[in-house]
Order: structure tokens, then C-alpha cells, then sequence
């Protein structure tokens, strides 16, 4: 080695993305797969995300006026990302409405595959949005759903209520109650549905609420209920304000595509009091061994430039501790949910993650 070559090795950063190179954008991470780049470069998003414009210190009101902002700007950003797809052929679709715990009308959506016939896995699937935006009626939601009754499962999507947009403001535990019925209601219905086992699943804010669903079935009694979980990118924390360097994630991939302020601040939204920090079934990340022992299996799936991949492995981590059955996967060169997100510019990494999930609901 030239003395040029040990000099310009010695200075090349050891730390991935912005712990090596802190004004790094996931437009400019040699790990991004490039064809999820040139999708985010269609819409701006190559380069860092922006600062919340309000923060954890800001009233409620300014706050809750900024998640009804976010949850535009991310339904029109879904929306255009899956203009092109509609419904899918060989997909049966009905609707139902139950009565929550709390009293609230719950619509949820059911998807199965044509003229299927014998009991089949069903999936209760709990839409992505930090538990305080977006809906399962609309945005990808509706695709994604299909894509996995297509691939041979009965799948549930819950409308449940949100701690702002449009479907808010119904802070914690409100969502969280209607998931929990929501899957009381698919148990109670197994036979009439041809259910033969069943699934919680969801990315990001419904990654969240699969886990705490999870947790409430356990604390209630209910854990019969549940014969799987998958949870995708799971916003479980809380530790989004204060970037808490346990969690390195939370520097290396801030601004890739997810701003830390803006996690923050969901998270007031979600719950403003600040009373459930540490609660498990506000931010699953603080369960302890007690709360997770005797639990079902779990896939635990991160995304490799996410700011929220650390935190999922920790769980993974404390399952296995608590000797859960625990798989743990990361999906690498993609950003938080991108591969359930850019189904367009990766077919193959939005499929993989559908067997995926399919292959778990068959083992269990």
C-alpha cells in the first residue's frame, strides 16, 4: 500500500451512514438499493427528511395540526406510489363492523382468496402511521392486503382509531383497544371465517400496536387468541426526542426518510400526558422478561437504513432472553417500511417480505 492509499484508507469513515459521514442523505448511502433511490429522487426524498416543524414542547393543538399535515402529505405520497396498482383479481372483499370495547363502531376489512376452500392462516393486519395517522381504507393499505390473500391468507385490516389526522384525536390506549377487539372478534369468528390459526402483524405504528396487542392478550388472559406475530420496522420506543445512544440507529439513518424530530413529536400526539413513557403497551420497547415470557412466535423484520432498526432488534433480543421463539430479519438497502413501500421500483424485496410473511403463518 502506497502512503496516498494508507492515507486516504486511514481517513475513509468506519461508521455506516451519518455515524461515519454526518451530512450523508440515504440519496447518497452506498448500502441504498438504487432502485428504491431513483423512487424517492421522483418525490424528494433522497435527501434528508425535514425537520418537524413543531416540537415535543410545542402545544398539543400545534402539534395534533401537524400530524393532520403529515398524514396528507404521506397518503398523497402512497397514493401516487400505487396509482398504478388496483385491485387485484382472485381476491374476495367484505366489510364488517363490530363494537369495540369502549362502545366505538370498528370497520374492518376483509380479504380472501376466491372460492378458497378448508381453513386458512388469517393475518389481523395493523396499518402503518406512528398510531396517530393515516387509515387501512386508503394508501397502500388496501394492495397490501390483497398481496397476502393472494399468497393464500385470510387477511383483517382494522380501522382503528387514531391519536390525530382524521381519524383522531384518540390518544393511547384508544387504538390500542380497538386492535385488542378487533382480534377478540377474528378469535370468536375462527370457524365462520375458516380460520385455522392466527397472525398479528404490521409495520411501523401498526409494528407497535402488533406487539401491544400481543402484550394486552397476555395481560388479559387472551393469549389463546394470537398463534403468531410479525412485526415489521416497529416504532416501539418512545426515545425519538431524545435520541437515546443505546439505540444507534437513531443516528446513523436520522433524516432517511424519517426525521427523529418528527417521531417525537407523533409520539406526544399518541400519547400527550408523557404518564406511559415506560409502559409496554404504549412502547412495547420497555417490556420486561415478565411481560414476555409464554408468549407466541414472533419475526421480528427491521429495515437496514431505518432510524427505528435498532429498537426492534433490542426486542428480538429480549425475546429471545425471555425464551420466546424469535426469528429476526433485516432487509437490507432499504429505509424504513421500503419493502413494503416501493413495490413498484422492488418487486422482488415487497414479495419477499409477502412469502415471508405467508411462510410464518404455515409453520405455525
Amino acid at each position: 500500500m502506497t502512503e496516498t492509499n494508507r492515507e486516504t484508507h486511514m481517513t475513509q469513515p468506519k461508521l455506516p451512514g451519518r455515524l461515519g459521514t454526518p451530512d450523508m442523505t440515504i440519496g447518497e448511502d452506498p448500502r441504498a438499493d438504487p432502485r428504491m433511490v431513483a423512487a424517492m429522487q421522483a418525490f424528494g426524498l433522497d435527501a434528508h427528511a425535514a425537520p418537524a416543524p413543531v416540537t415535543v414542547d410545542s402545544p398539543l393543538a400545534d402539534v395534533l395540526d401537524f400530524v393532520t399535515a403529515a398524514e396528507e402529505g404521506f397518503g398523497g405520497l402512497f397514493t401516487a406510489l400505487y396509482a398504478d396498482f388496483g385491485a387485484m383479481d382472485g381476491v374476495e372483499r367484505s366489510v364488517e363492523v363490530i363494537k369495540g370495547v369502549d362502545g366505538n363502531d370498528i370497520t374492518l376489512y376483509l380479504h380472501r382468496p376466491a372460492g378458497a376452500t378448508g381453513p386458512l392462516p388469517a393475518v389481523l393486519h395493523l396499518h402503518g402511521g406512528g398510531m396517530v395517522l393515516l387509515e387501512a381504507a386508503g394508501g397502500n393499505y388496501p394492495r397490501w392486503r390483497d398481496e397476502l390473500a393472494a399468497a393464500g391468507l385470510i387477511v383483517v385490516g382494522v380501522e382503528f382509531r387514531n391519536g390525530g389526522g382524521k381519524l383522531g384525536p384518540h390518544p393511547f390506549p384508544a387504538g390500542l383497544n380497538d386492535c385488542s377487539s378487533a382480534l377478540h372478534w377474528l378469535h370468536q369468528n375462527r370457524s365462520r371465517l375458516g380460520v385455522s390459526r392466527i397472525v398479528v402483524s404490521g409495520e411501523s405504528g401498526g409494528g407497535n400496536l402488533t406487539l401491544a396487542t400481543t402484550l394486552k392478550a397476555k395481560r388479559d388472559g387472551r393469549l389463546d387468541h394470537i398463534d403468531g406475530v410479525y412485526a415489521q420496522c416497529p416504532y416501539i420506543s418512545g426515545l425519538y426526542a431524545a435520541k437515546d445512544e443505546a439505540l444507534p440507529s437513531l443516528f446513523e439513518n436520522d433524516g432517511y426518510f424519517l426525521d427523529c424530530s418528527m417521531m417525537g413529536v407523533l409520539a406526544k400526539a399518541y400519547e400527550p400526558s408523557g404518564a406511559n413513557d415506560t409502559n409496554p403497551l404504549a412502547w412495547p420497547y420497555h417490556a420486561g422478561p415478565e411481560d414476555l415470557q409464554g408468549l407466541p412466535p414472533h419475526v421480528i423484520s427491521v429495515n437496514q437504513l431505518d432510524p427505528l432498526r435498532d429498537e426492534g432488534l433490542v426486542y428480538y433480543r429480549k425475546l429471545l432472553d425471555a425464551g420466546v421463539s424469535a426469528v429476526s430479519r433485516t432487509v437490507n438497502g432499504t429505509c424504513h417500511a421500503g419493502d413494503c413501500i416501493f413495490r413498484g421500483a422492488m418487486p422482488d424485496v415487497y414479495a419477499a417480505t409477502i412469502r415471508d410473511i405467508k411462510g410464518f403463518a404455515d409453520s405455525l
